[in-house]
């Protein structure tokens, strides 16, 4: 890491915190994650609670939460206290429009062909106001009691790597995050109407914190607009590797039964480990609109 990436990290494990009041959080790592305590979901939140889970979401961009058996309606409620529930293409798809589509089943069994997030990716960054926030609740893992762990990157601290001169390079580029990449290039989807395709910039500012993010993920981003296809090519490939080859800018998170997590999309990205074939895991994953992202 160069010095100023490395400057970034030391802010960020020195930042200053207003002390919490009625909720704990314990971090998973300096640079990312925290586990939240003494909160029960399947209650309504007090203004408190939820202002203070806020904020360690903004301060920690993952959080997880233990044994909280929600069922469809307090996860989805929980949803809604952070903003309208995003629907996704595949949810309709799958249940041809007639069934639950504010919550996205997540299963993997024996006769699985792959797993829904196996690779770095941002959620659904498609669309035109991509999810500003995940929350997956895990309520079967495997028979052995492990596997299917989630990791998470920090994409403020991924910028940080980024040198000077590189930052005012990709600044102004705009790149084509293509839904038909993951979903009928990798899953084999053929809908009637096209997936989300949509431009954005390659760096963004977070709209509640301020801080610039590189916005670009292997799972969705096809190639950089103002640049030629093999230029494109090039400059993505080293963009995304950062995130692959950088192990301190991630956590990982281990699934218990009735776990929720919670994630920031704008300023991370995840990758969900296939480790545990041919065992099965399921879960439910409602998302929550954003903003359109902007430079």
């Amino acid at each position: 890491m160069h010095k100023q990436a490395l400057t970034a990290i030391e802010a960020r494990i020195t930042e200053a915190t207003k002390p919490y009041e009625v909720i704990t959080v314990s971090p998973i790592s300096p640079l990312i994650g925290a586990e939240i305590s003494g909160v029960d979901l399947t209650r309504d939140l007090s203004n408190q609670q939820f202002d203070e889970i806020h904020r360690a979401f903004l301060q920690h961009q993952v959080v997880v939460f233990r044994d909280q058996n929600i069922n469809a309606e307090q996860h989805k409620a929980l949803g809604r206290r952070f903003g309208k529930l995003h629907v996704h293409a595949l949810q309709i798809i799958r249940t041809e429009g007639q069934g639950e589509i504010e919550r996205l089943e997540v299963k993997a069994t024996q006769a699985s062909k792959y797993v829904a997030g196996e690779g770095w990716h941002t959620d659904v960054s498609c669309d035109l106001e991509p999810p500003k926030i995940s929350m997956l609740h895990i309520d079967t893992i495997p028979d052995i009691g492990l596997g299917g762990d989630t990791l998470f990157a920090n994409m403020y601290l991924a910028y940080d790597q980024l040198s000077d001169p590189m930052k005012a390079f990709l600044e102004g580029l705009t790149a084509i995050h293509d839904g038909a990449l993951p979903y009928t290039g990798a899953y084999g989807y053929k809908p009637d109407t096209p997936f989300e395709r949509h431009e954005h910039p390659v760096i963004i500012r977070h709209p509640e914190t301020g801080k610039k993010i590189l916005f670009v993920n292997r799972g969705f981003t096809s190639h950089i607009v103002q640049l030629t296809r093999q230029e494109s090519a090039k400059i993505l490939e080293m963009l995304f590797r950062i995130v692959e080859m950088t192990p301190a800018l991630t956590c990982r998170v281990r699934w218990t039964p009735n776990t929720l997590v919670m994630w920031d999309n704008r300023c991370t990205q995840h990758h969900a480990l296939w480790d545990y074939y041919p065992l099965s895991r399921h879960g439910w994953r409602v998302s929550v609109v954003g903003e359109q992202p902007t430079a």
